[in-house]
């Protein structure tokens, strides 16, 4: 005898709501076997519970439903594998970072900021190349390393060598708005390099920048802004203008964080002739 479940009670044996299963059905994860098309009722088999445990634990990881979709619909166990491994590999990422954020949080609440030491400096015009884009705070990480990556491959692929660190300019707009504002990326060269995809030479315009290093990971990169901004404040000798980065040494260079090495410059009234 052919069984037929309920949504309610396919609900209970599976611990998905009736909403969530009525949402699967519509985005076309889990249709139901039979749909009355008097009642719009929607029924299942129970070899659907299976599936549906499936979908549950898989959402639990915080999976999107387009890769669960491709993990039902692998043909095989080494496709299946492929995508779990590469969410496994996102989420050992996230939990890193939320190590890394409360470490922060832990260092914030317990002790006091160290002084840091400022020293004003006069940057000349730079040549580089670059990739500028409009990015927010929550798209930053994933922008900012898909930028250098594509700007190592295009220094890599013209046989370019860097004439100094990797560095970037961040407008006012994007500390300022949700939405975000012009981020640039960009490595200084000494000679000309053929653009390509994002890539684009660039004139660095000259500054005068109160500098700072912060020392540690980008999580506390806010405590050496906070001290930086505050004492270009108390001097009122800021100017409007992006803040430089200049990444001394990054993931690039160790994966230990707490040797992470970042100038941060802001731009001050010029302070020699």
């Amino acid at each position: 005898m052919r069984v037929r479940l309920a949504i309610g009670d396919f609900a209970k044996m599976t611990h998905l709501s009736i909403k969530a299963l009525r949402h699967y059905h519509d985005v076309g994860l889990l249709a139901p076997a039979e749909v009355d098309p008097a009642t719009g009722y929607r029924f299942y088999r129970p070899e659907q519970v299976w599936t549906a445990q499936v979908i549950r634990r898989l959402r639990d990881l915080g999976m999107p439903l387009d890769e669960i979709r491709a993990v039902l619909g692998a043909t095989g166990v080494p496709a299946r594998n492929d995508v779990l491994a590469a969410h496994l590999r996102r989420m050992v990422s996230q939990l890193a970072a939320t190590q890394s954020i409360v470490d922060s949080l832990r260092s914030l609440l317990d002790r006091p900021p160290a002084p840091i030491t400022v020293e004003y400096r006069s940057v000349g015009p730079v040549r580089a190349l670059a990739v500028s884009g409009t990015v927010s705070a929550p798209e930053l990480d994933d922008w900012w390393d898909a930028a250098f990556r594509e700007l190592d491959g295009r220094l890599a692929a013209d046989g370019t060598r860097p004439a100094g660190p990797r560095c970037a300019l961040y407008s006012p707009e994007y500390f300022a708005l949700d939405t975000g504002g012009e981020v640039t990326a960009y490595v200084p060269v000494d000679s000309e390099v053929a653009g390509g995809g994002r890539a684009r030479m660039l004139d660095v315009p000259a500054a005068e920048l109160a500098v700072a290093v912060h020392a540690g990971s980008f999580a506390d990169l806010d405590r050496t802004y906070g001290l930086l901004g505050t004492h270009v404040a108390e001097r009122e000798i800021g100017i409007d203008g992006p803040i430089r980065e200049h990444y001394l040494v990054t993931a690039y260079d160790t994966e230990d964080e707490s040797r992470y090495l970042t100038e941060v410059g802001w731009p001050i009234f010029q302070t020699r002739p």
